[in-house]
C-alpha cells in the first residue's frame, strides 16, 4: 500500500493548548500500542479495556471473550503536532486490518475487534466521516467493518501489559506480528516518527 494513495480525514478536530487523547481497538493491544509509541506529538500510550464492565476488566477474564471489553489503547497526544485525523490513518493502513470482523490474525473474538471509542460528538464525526471517505476510496478489497462505541470508561491493563512489544522483543508473537507493523509504519510514513532519543 502506497502512502500517497491513503486519503486524509475530510474533517478534523482543531487543536487544543490541553492534549487530546482517544481510545483505539485493532486487536492485541501490544501490537497497536508499539506503533504509537513510535509518532511524534504523542505524550503517552496506556493499554487496557474497554466496552465492558469493571469488574471483569482484567486480562483472564476480557480473553474469555464474553466480557464486551474489547483490548485498547488509550493515545494522549499533542492536536497541534498530531490530529486526530493522522492518528486514525494510522489506525486504519498500519495498526491492524479494519476489515477483519472481531478478529486479527489468528486473534479471534469480539475482545479483538476493530473499533473507535469516541469520547464526544467531534470524535464520532471525524471517524465516521473517514471511514466512509475510505470505503468510497476502495482503499480495501473489503468494506471497512470498524466500530464506533461511546466510551464509557477505560480501564488501563495490568502493569505487564505496558509498553510489552519494547520490554519483550525476542517474544515470538512481538517478533512475528508486532514489530513488522512498527516496520511498516516506518516505511510509510517516516516523517511522522519521533526524533531519535526523544521518549
Amino acid at each position: 500500500m502506497n502512502a500517497s494513495a491513503i486519503p486524509d480525514s475530510p474533517i478534523d478536530i482543531p487543536s487544543t493548548a490541553e492534549p487530546q487523547s482517544v481510545v483505539l481497538a485493532g486487536g492485541c493491544f501490544w501490537c497497536v500500542e508499539a506503533v504509537y509509541r513510535q509518532l511524534r506529538g504523542v505524550r503517552e500510550v496506556v493499554s487496557g479495556y474497554a466496552g465492558g464492565a469493571a469488574d471483569t476488566a482484567n486480562y483472564r477474564a476480557v480473553c474469555t471473550g464474553r466480557t464486551g471489553h474489547a483490548e485498547v489503547i488509550k493515545i494522549t497526544f499533542d492536536s497541534a503536532v498530531l490530529t486526530l485525523g493522522q492518528l486514525l490513518k494510522i489506525f486504519f493502513v498500519v495498526t491492524h486490518d479494519p476489515t477483519e470482523l472481531n478478529r486479527q490474525g489468528n486473534d479471534v473474538g469480539t475482545q479483538y475487534r476493530s473499533a473507535i471509542f469516541y469520547s464526544n460528538q467531534q470524535q464520532h464525526d471525524v471517524a465516521a466521516a473517514y471511514i466512509q471517505k475510505l470505503d468510497a476510496a476502495r482503499i480495501f478489497s473489503e468494506a471497512i467493518v470498524t466500530t464506533l462505541e461511546p466510551l464509557e470508561n477505560f480501564y488501563p491493563a495490568e502493569d505487564y501489559h505496558q509498553d510489552y512489544a519494547a520490554l519483550n522483543p525476542q517474544q515470538p508473537y512481538i517478533a512475528c506480528v508486532a514489530l513488522p507493523k512498527v516496520e511498516k509504519l516506518r516505511a510509510m510514513f517516516p516523517e511522522m516518527l519521533k526524533k531519535t532519543g526523544t521518549p
